[in-house]
């Protein structure tokens, strides 16, 4: 038998201020693989064929095993050993990264089409009037496609974010809820501010882990250096998205051990005022350790129902769930639209995100925080902060519609009724042909047989250098490895400039509208009012927003992929449309974000001067429900007045 926590004595395990150092790092590892999985997203749609509705679904299915069994928390979190149950879900994290990476190790090589230089006579995906080598070559590429391995990737990929969902259920709410139970009053705010800020930074470093990985072949590890003849430049390039999720998987193995040691409780920091506040703590827990999970189950329904029907908790609510939907979809394909839009690689696009638009999102949100505090905002003064932010945020936000460049033209793509080319119909050239040129005239193919070219010319890398005697090419006739780009590279500056100042100003918001949520319901509902925004937050916006993204981008192709008969990833887009629609749909997110604070803010003011509205100590305010209240709520409002 163990020694009892009461008399344990004190040690490394019995420090408050060690477990919020252990909370952190493992915080830090939990959403490093977050922010990871949504930088290598483009990259596993590429490796695995998948349209940018898949990858929308798989980026958001761990919200499925989270919104299930989140609504425990609050029943088990006082009844159970909270660190075990954290270690727990760390391992279990842990196993589902190594997961996500399985996948790579149970497929073969990443088939990316031609391969002109690897080839044993130098003329493979050129144009040949009469070629019957392919045809062996594409049928065991296609045994390789359809090999059960290949099949079973994408299921596999689902169940590990799954898993990844489950496994992050009881980290957040128990080890803040154990860190407030612990710590003495006074320091109760530093360390969870603590937390918070690594919250923040988590998914900007998964982004930076992720754009460093992109720069490393996805088959380093099968191929030697001179067999790998791409460059992260060439649009088949795929980066390891596997080996940050090798990494994450240790890190959250290591950061899971030192739960197992910590005691069930401890000692409460030495302060003043904990013999105050220790009693006040059982008597808020009393009653939820009384309730039967059964009888939990039955009064979270007619409790979330209570809380919706508050107005200012639900406009809020709704304002924030435009918010996380924007958030939701940006964070996810972002990166993806400034690789196509601005012609820049996957690693470039993916550090952007990281290094720009999220940390000044951060920033903003810590700044929201001090406006508040150094203005003493109440909640009429937080709604109309949220307002102005949302409004500033969108006035950034509108002129990036309008910053990016035409598609490039693309010989039988686009512009769309070009048909098929007739100087090169009789190259024989395969549907399934994805190796983009640059013709001399400007001019993109879809590959070199597609350009006409019947010459190659290699250096002494076994690299391509140019493609000579192209018949469908102008001018020069010849054509250089690589699309073309759209011309807009220049025009990433001042994006970026708009993007991180719409994300900065934007998340000035974030901390008034928390603040209103906790001063809009009672007391006792306070709790139960964050489990059900955070609900609505996953059904509503983290588990729809990236598919209802992805399902946008998928109608601006131009250009699906083709694989032994089977559609693959897209190839090329309309860069208008994917603008117009991807940045449009964040725009409509704005509208009703801002849509939903201006009635709050009319709400309130309707409502400054009637009785039902009375300050409390804390600078806000109580609303109480003008819909008819259980008898238990009469009560309580009674003992107030």
């Amino acid at each position: 038998m163990g020694v009892p926590d009461a008399v344990r004595p004190k040690g490394l395990f019995n420090s408050i201020k060690f477990f919020v150092f252990c909370h952190s790092l493992l915080q830090l590892s939990q959403l490093l693989v977050s922010g990871y999985m949504k930088s290598s997203i483009s990259t596993i749609e590429r490796r695995y064929g998948l349209s940018s509705q898949k990858s929308g679904l798989l980026a958001a299915f761990n919200e499925v095993g989270n919104t299930v069994l989140i609504v425990f928390v609050s029943f088990f979190g006082s009844r159970v050993h909270r660190p075990r149950f954290i270690g727990g879900g760390a391992l279990l994290a842990g196993v589902a990264s190594l997961m996500m990476a399985t996948p790579h190790f149970l497929s073969g090589k990443y088939d990316y089409g031609d391969d002109i230089s690897s080839s044993s006579d130098n003329s493979s995906g050129l144009c040949q009037s009469e070629s019957s080598s392919a045809a062996p070559l594409s049928n065991q590429s296609c045994q390789q496609q359809e090999s059960p391995a290949q099949q079973v990737a994408y299921p596999l990929l689902l169940l590990a974010q799954l898993l990844l969902g489950v496994a992050s259920v009881p980290i957040q709410p128990f080890g803040i809820s154990y860190i407030d139970d612990h710590a003495s009053r006074r320091n109760s705010p530093l360390y969870l501010g603590i937390l918070l800020a690594v919250t923040s930074i988590g998914p900007a470093f998964g982004f930076i882990t992720g754009s460093f990985m992109q720069r490393f072949y996805v088959d380093f590890d099968k191929l030697t250096k001179d067999q790998i003849t791409l460059d992260s430049k060439d649009l088949r390039w795929v980066g390891a998205w596997w080996l940050g999720f090798l990494v994450a998987s240790c890190l959250l193995f290591i950061t899971a051990m030192p739960y197992f040691f910590f005691p069930r409780t401890m000692t409460r920091e030495d302060s003043a005022d904990n013999v105050e506040s220790k009693p006040d703590s059982k008597q808020q827990t009393k009653p939820l350790q009384e309730l039967s999970l059964l009888q939990f189950l039955k009064s979270f329904p007619r409790i979330a129902l209570r809380t919706l029907r508050t107005p200012v908790y639900l406009l809020v609510v709704l304002a924030q769930v435009n918010l996380a939907a924007l958030l939701s979809g940006l964070a996810t394909f972002m990166a993806k639209f400034i690789e196509n839009q601005f012609s820049q690689t996957t690693s470039f696009s993916t550090m952007m995100i990281g290094g720009v638009g999220i940390p000044m999102a951060v920033v903003g949100t810590v700044l929201g925080g001090a406006l508040m505090r150094r203005f003493n905002l109440s909640v009429s003064g937080s709604s109309k902060l949220c307002t102005a932010a949302i409004l500033l945020g969108m006035f950034f936000a509108m002129p990036m519609l309008l910053i990016g460049c035409p598609t490039q033209t693309v010989a039988g793509v686009f512009p769309p009724g070009t048909g098929a080319l007739s100087c090169s119909s009789d190259c024989r050239c395969p549907q399934e042909a994805f190796n983009p040129v640059c013709g001399s005239d400007g001019v993109e193919f879809r590959s070199p047989c597609h350009a006409g070219c019947s010459s190659v010319q290699i250096d002494a890398n076994n690299k391509v250098t140019n493609y000579t005697e192209c018949r469908c090419v102008g001018g020069l006739g010849f054509a250089l490895p690589g699309t073309c780009g759209s011309g807009c590279s220049h025009l990433l500056k001042p994006f970026m400039v708009l993007l991180a100042l719409t994300s900065f100003i934007a998340a000035f918001s974030q901390t008034p509208s928390y603040m209103m949520i906790l001063r809009s319901v009672p007391p006792e509902d306070k709790s139960l009012a964050v489990g059900v925004q955070y609900m609505l937050f996953r059904v509503l916006a983290f588990m729809p927003g990236p598919v209802l993204y992805g399902s946008v981008i998928d109608t601006t192709c131009i250009l699906w992929g083709r694989k032994c008969g089977k559609t693959t990833s897209c190839q090329y887009y309309n860069l208008d449309r994917f603008r117009e629609r991807f940045l449009g749909l964040q725009v409509v997110f704005v509208c009703g974000g801002l849509l939903c604070f201006l009635l709050t803010v009319v709400v309130l003011r309707r409502r400054a001067g009637r009785p039902e509205l009375q300050p409390e100590n804390n600078g806000g305010y109580e609303l109480v429900n003008e819909h008819k209240a259980t008898d238990d709520n009469k009560e309580v409002n009674g003992n107030k007045t």
